[in-house]
């Protein structure tokens, strides 16, 4: 597994491991509800998704809090 490390993550047909590695504490609301709404509920979890546009819009959404890679 390879790291995705640029700012802007782009559509494909890939599946993508997404992890929470910072806190959403002191951040914005849609912020806190993008990563709801990605499954993601504390920092450590970890959810696959598929890289569809809404999946990437939310990831470019909140990219500081996040580390993404994709999964095999």
């Amino acid at each position: 597994m390879t790291a995705i490390t640029p700012k802007r993550v782009l559509v494909s047909s890939a599946k993508l491991s997404i992890t929470q590695i910072k806190s959403a504490i002191g951040g914005k609301q849609n912020q806190r509800d993008t990563l709801r709404s990605l499954g993601l509920k504390r920092i450590g979890h970890t959810v696959v998704r598929e890289a569809d546009p809404v999946t990437v819009g939310m990831i470019n959404t909140v990219p500081h809090l996040l580390k993404v890679e994709e999964a095999i």
